[in-house]
Order: structure tokens, then C-alpha cells, then sequence
């Protein structure tokens, strides 16, 4: 039945509450206020249903701020999600590829989840708080997943998305500068560390974490600290170069680091439309992830079937591409002209002075066969575009590997 009062709008109200519905902005977060006053440009996008901005000043010296100074950004619209009781590590155990009995208090680890086919549905990372209490960060929203996987296990699962806003602060000078901020003794995290340090009459789990393959951390606050988190952070870190960025020059630090994205790099299993979109954890690079002695787990059974029977049906591979034109999307061949996959990923890196990409390539390509393989390139030629055919080279991932990011103690940049 239609409420009385809708039925009797007016027709003229009803489009201007629509237009004002499509002139609203979409929420901010916690940091938001702070990011509104840095962001020079208005270049904004969507992440998870937040305004998150593409770039603030500069997305070549914002890039620029992870490689040689520190960067801040807001990693508050990442799904975070609770999980604690007595059962939180069998239930993780049983949900996850990784061995969580391995991961002790104080300690993160990088793990994915699969569907009962073996299919990924997301990757993320995993924070073991204490030894019945756990924070599970995805790019995807899992929660009626999560909750029917908890069935007969004593846990609790709760979305804390918008209760908990987190940070990453990047680059070489960022021990430093928490150091300067007053959080004594974060110089003894080691990579995947983990601790909490008193902040403004609360807590901040800081972890010794990031998606840049450089030296840096992420902080994780109630929400209603966040602002005070920030101007610490900045106060303390402006004789060290501190910079807000946008995600263009986190996306630059993460390729270079060889790191993949779900949706971007990998279609995750619940967004795929077309079946021959789905990926297994080998198919992805995800493969090490998979612990076949540590019993039952989400897709185990499809994923060991798969390799036994030799039927992965993709690689994801690095490219080293000759040329400085990156293959942004570009197709890849063999030998010209037959079609063996697609570039998700692409740029000329500056510290690698490589060009660059992550590619999907369907197998025996980039497996067994990695000769005379190409790339189609569209490059833009006194307004006209111009196809380049240039050679591609599988290489390792990451691209580029910097000593300072496991360094421990880290060096006082």
C-alpha cells in the first residue's frame, strides 16, 4: 500500500527531490573534511560508495611522495569486518586458504576466500587482534556470506566499515614521522607486525602494512578520532615531506609492486557474469595461499581437482614491454596474430625505468609458452591513433624491490 502522502505529491516535487537526489555527493569519511580541503582538483570517484578522490594536487608528484617522502591515504571505505568468539580461528581457518592456526596475536597475513567451485570471491588481509578477536579488510562486501559460513561455529561477525577509520601512510620517511607523532617504539614493528598505541583517550592499531611494496604502515581509529589522527600525523610529518594522495599514484606503487586488484586485475566469482570470467587461486597468482594439510576449507576439493587434472585455465603473468607507451588494456598475442590474453595493468615505471603490466593470459601462454609473445597498442600520433605491435617479456613480480620495505629496525630518513 502507498503511503497517502506520496500518493498525493505533486508531480513537480517529486522531480525536484529526484534532482536533488542526483546532485547529492556521496558520504565522505571520517577524514573527509580534511581530504575536501586538499583536494585542488574535485577529481572524485566511488569506492564502495564513497567520494574518494583520483587525485588531490598532482598525480605525478603524489606518486612521487610514496617513492622518496611519506604519503597519506585514506583507506576508510575498505569493507572491515569483526570476527571474534571462541571459534573466530576455526571459522577463519575453514573460510580462508591460509593457515590462520599460524597467525599468532600481533600478526597479519594476506589471504583470499573461495567459493565451493574454488572460484576467488576476494583477497584481503587478516588481523589477529588478539587470540579470539579478528579484523578481516576486503575490497568486497561479504557479510551475508560470512554469516551463513558461520553456521555451528561460536563467533561473532560484524561490519565496522563505518565505525573504524583507517589510514596508510607510505613511503620512506613514514617511521620516522610516526616515531616524531609520539607513537614510541613502531620502529620495532617487522613487516606484518602489528600493535596498538594510545591516541586521544582511545586506541590505533597501527600495522606495518601497505599496498605500495615500499616501507609504510596503516592505522586503523574510531571513527570519531579520525581527524585528531590526522593533523598528528601531518603536524608531525611536515619537516618529512608529508603529502595526502589520491588513489592514481597509490595505483602507480601498487603495479610496480606486482599487486593485483579484485575487479580490476581478477573478476571475483560473485561479480562475474559470464562463467569464463571466474578465477581459481592458481590462475590469479594466488596459488602459494592454498594449504592442502591443514584440512577443510571453502573450495579446497575444487582447487586440488583442478591441479591434479591440469585444468587451470589461465596465468596471470608480469610483462616487461618494449617501448615507454604503456599497454593500458591492450591485447596480447602470439606470434601476432593469434589472441592469448588481456592487460589489466599498465605504465611506465619510474623506479623500474621499465614498461610495465599484469596480464591474464589463458594457458599453455605465459606458462610453457612465453616466446614471441605481443601487445597491440593504440598510440595517440598528431591526432590520429596509431597500432603498435611491440614484443612482450614475462617477467617475476614484484617489479621493483626495495630493501627499506623489510628493513628492521627501518632506516631514520
Amino acid at each position: 500500500m502507498i503511503p497517502q502522502s506520496a500518493e498525493a505529491a505533486p508531480q513537480g516535487n517529486s522531480r525536484a527531490a529526484a534532482q536533488s537526489h542526483f546532485r547529492t555527493l556521496r558520504p565522505g569519511t571520517p577524514f573527509q573534511p580534511r581530504i575536501d580541503a586538499l583536494a585542488l582538483k574535485n577529481d572524485w570517484y566511488d569506492w564502495a560508495g564513497y567520494r574518494a578522490p583520483h587525485s588531490l594536487w598532482d598525480e605525478e608528484l603524489e606518486y612521487f611522495a610514496i617513492r622518496s617522502q611519506a604519503a597519506l591515504f585514506d583507506i576508510s571505505p575498505m569493507t572491515k569486518y569483526r570476527i571474534e568468539g571462541p571459534d573466530a580461528e576455526a571459522y577463519l581457518d575453514r573460510v580462508t586458504l591460509r593457515d590462520v592456526t599460524r597467525l599468532k596475536p600481533g600478526r597479519v597475513h594476506y589471504t583470499a576466500w573461495c567459493d565451493d567451485e574454488g572460484f576467488v570471491l576476494d583477497d584481503g588481509t587478516l588481523f589477529r587482534l588478539s587470540p579470539t578477536r579478528f579484523r578481516l579488510c576486503s575490497q568486497e562486501r561479504h557479510l551475508p556470506w560470512l554469516l551463513d559460513s558461520a553456521f555451528r561455529f561460536d563467533v561473532t561477525v560484524e561490519e565496522e566499515t563505518e565505525a573504524i577509520a583507517g589510514l596508510a601512510l607510505q613511503g620512506p620517511t613514514s617511521s620516522a614521522i610516526l616515531r616524531d607523532a609520539g607513537f614510541a617504539g613502531v620502529e620495532r614493528l617487522k613487516v606484518f607486525d602489528l600493535a596498538a598505541f594510545d591516541h586521544d583517550g582511545a586506541s590505533v592499531v597501527i600495522s606495518r602494512t601497505g599496498f605500495t611494496g615500499d616501507l609504510g604502515y596503516e592505522l586503523f581509529v574510531p571513527a570519531g578520532k579520525a581527524l585528531g589522527l590526522w593533523d598528528r600525523l601531518m603536524v608531525a610529518g611536515a619537516p618529512r615531506g608529508i603529502r595526502a594522495i589520491g588513489y592514481t599514484a597509490l595505483n602507480r606503487a601498487r603495479l610496480e609492486a606486482g599487486l593485483i586488484v579484485a575487479n580490476a586485475d581478477f573478476t571475483t566469482s560473485e561479480h562475474a557474469i559470464r562463467a569464463d570470467r571466474t578465477r581459481m587461486p592458481d590462475e590469479i597468482g594466488l596459488g602459494f595461499m592454498v594449504d592442502p594439510e591443514k584440512g577443510n576449507f571453502n573450495g579446497r576439493r575444487a582447487i586440488l581437482e583442478a591441479r591434479a587434472g591440469r585444468k587451470l585455465r589461465h596465468v596471470l603473468v608480469g610483462l616487461e614491454i618494449e617501448g615507454n607507451i604503456p599497454a593500458e588494456h591492450a591485447i596480447v598475442y602470439h606470434k601476432k596474430s593469434q589472441e592469448v590474453g588481456l592487460v589489466s595493468a599498465a605504465m611506465w615505471s619510474p623506479m623500474a625505468k621499465r614498461n610495465i603490466a599484469i596480464a591474464s593470459l589463458a594457458r599453455p601462454y605465459g606458462d610453457t609458452i612465453v616466446d614471441d609473445l605481443w601487445v597491440e597498442i593504440y598510440a595517440m600520433r598528431e591526432l590520429q591513433y596509431q597500432k603498435l605491435m611491440k614484443r612482450a617479456k614475462v617477467v617475476p613480480r614484484p617489479f621493483i624491490k626495495l630493501d627499506r620495505r623489510t628493513a628492521s629496525p627501518p632506516a631514520d630518513f
